[in-house]
């Protein structure tokens, strides 16, 4: 039982960076545009994040730096894409190479420095961790807690509101889009920073509130597993956040096994989210195109002048 509540105790802290990156993805290709670059979006948040921290700065400014800094580098992929329309997934594979080298060099100085990280709600409101809830919800922080209500929100926008419709239109009919007046460009250069800000947000978080240092190479190709999840979802975010908790229990399995001293094959053991991952991947290309795959995706739009 013991080794069962702490499994499902960490089991969302293993997969909020899984969801936060995939709830980028889904925004950033519903408008058209494939986005391949997430591990090296999160490996840039994640050392921001972490040099803010080991800097002397809040935990919380340091997820806030961590989705400003990888932004920044979406910007630049959004440019490529959207405005000199450059194939996406070169400049996507370009994306991974510039931040896991920019973030290689930079964040050497501060490699294998703990620090400490956001609290958990046990620490923040005094939780009882006498109940077997009690001990799974004390060791959540708030970002956890959040995100259902964050999936929500923006499923609710995808679905029911102008905006999120807009946005879902340029990534299915771009020309029909543009006749009715949205502005192709603009709608995807938001998308495209829009998941910058959450892969850098998901980074940060796993170097802040996960891991509480920094190390090269600690995303660990967790956003190929995202990318991955985004195609598992359907390009739906309520479906994401199921994905990443399924993805997170299999990535959350060898912790728990280590410290349990169980008698395991860990490098076997250790490959399980990648093994489900490529998985995900072939039935995916069995089937064909994938049902909720935006029509338009990765595909570039040139637009037609009006005589």
């Amino acid at each position: 039982m013991d080794f069962l509540i702490g499994w499902l105790a960490i089991i969302p802290s293993y997969a909020t960076p899984l969801l936060l990156a995939s709830l980028g993805l889904i925004i950033c290709e519903r408008a058209g545009v494939l986005n391949l670059g997430a591990e090296g979006l999160m490996a840039v948040g994640a050392m921001t994040g972490a040099i803010i921290v080991l800097s002397g700065g809040n935990p919380w400014a340091a997820l806030g730096g961590g989705a400003i800094a990888a932004a920044a580098l979406a910007l630049l992929f959004g440019l490529a894409t959207v405005v000199k329309r450059a194939d996406h997934t070169l400049s996507g594979l370009a994306v991974v190479a510039i931040g896991l080298g920019v973030t290689g060099v930079l964040g050497r100085p501060y490699a294998q420095k703990t620090f400490a990280g956001i609290e958990s709600l046990g620490d923040l409101f005094g939780i009882d961790r006498g109940t077997m809830l009690g001990r799974i919800v004390a060791v959540q922080d708030p970002v956890t807690i959040a995100l259902p209500l964050v999936v929500i929100a923006l499923w609710w926008w995808l679905q029911k509101t102008r905006s999120g419709l807009r946005l879902t239109a340029v990534g299915e009919n771009p020309a029909a889009a543009d006749v009715a007046g949205i502005d192709i460009q603009l709608t995807q250069l938001a998308a495209v920073l829009a998941s910058g800000v959450l892969c850098g947000l998901a980074g940060a978080y796993l170097s802040v509130a996960t891991s509480h240092v920094w190390v090269e190479g600690m995303i660990a190709a967790r956003g190929w597993v995202a990318i991955a999840l985004v195609i598992f979802a359907r390009w739906d975010p309520a479906r994401a956040l199921l994905g990443a908790l399924l993805f997170g229990a299999a990535d959350a399995l060898v912790p728990r096994l280590q410290a349990i001293g169980a008698d395991f094959p860990v490098y076997l053991t250790m490959t399980a989210p990648y093994l489900l991952t490529l998985g995900v991947l072939v039935l995916s290309s069995l089937r064909g195109k994938t049902s909720g795959e935006p029509s338009f995706l990765g595909r570039v739009y040139l637009r037609q002048d009006k005589h």
